[in-house]
């Protein structure tokens, strides 16, 4: 009983976490800012919690896109790493991912953009927590194994590089946010190099409004 206990508190920690750092990557929109400041309060992560405090006087809509945007010093999208995968098909296995899961984030962003993918992570964990309190152990591994996959698959293939251009960027709550994906990703455990790509020609980049609310 006490494991498990210990599990689900872990587990709800980690689901608080995740979900800021998706927060912290999506467009500062509508109430951003006021789900950023209560996101973190339950949160332990000393590094977050200045993220969210920073974001305060940071975040706006035109510095995200100056930064994630097309021509921005930190592109937000997986495919903008990963030269050498069909964009399309890596798309497409995202929306396998999320359809499996039933991950229907609220927000303009497209599947492989950051705020996404680990929006989804955030999603695993209270999934798996969950299941865990319902007993259904079943569910509970398949959900754990899957996190652990989508990381290492998809988010371990540009958190690092991510992190390091964010550093460089001069905004402390992306440069923190940056630092604090990297420390729960860490290095890519494929030791092939990877192609960066500056330019991003998938989507019609040309609205860089923020539709919808984030959850």
């Amino acid at each position: 009983m006490k494991i498990q206990e210990n599990s689900t508190r872990d587990l709800l920690a980690e689901a608080a976490e995740w979900r800021l750092i998706s927060l912290l990557f999506d467009c500062p929109s509508n109430d951003w800012l006021k789900q950023v400041a209560n996101l973190a309060n339950p949160v332990r992560d000393k590094k977050l919690k200045r993220a969210a405090k920073a974001a305060q006087k940071e975040a706006s809509e035109g510095l995200f896109h100056s930064i994630f945007g097309p021509g921005g010093p930190a592109p937000g999208r997986e495919v903008s790493y990963r030269g050498w995968v069909q964009p399309g098909y890596m798309l497409a296995e995202l929306n396998s991912f999320y359809d499996a899961f039933s991950y229907n984030p609220t927000t303009s962003e497209v599947p492989d953009h950051v705020a996404v993918e680990t929006g989804f992570v955030a999603y695993l964990r209270l999934k798996e927590l969950y299941a865990l309190e319902n007993g259904d152990s079943e569910s509970a591994i398949l959900t754990s194994r899957a996190s652990i996959t989508f990381v290492d698959d998809h988010i371990s293939k540009y958190a690092q590089r991510l992190s390091k251009l964010l550093a460089a960027s001069g905004i402390n709550y992306l440069k923190l946010a940056g630092a604090a994906l990297y420390e729960r990703v860490g290095p890519d455990k494929d030791k092939s190099k990877q192609i960066f790509l500056p330019v991003l020609d998938e989507e019609d980049e040309s609205a860089f409004e923020c539709g919808g609310t984030t959850i």
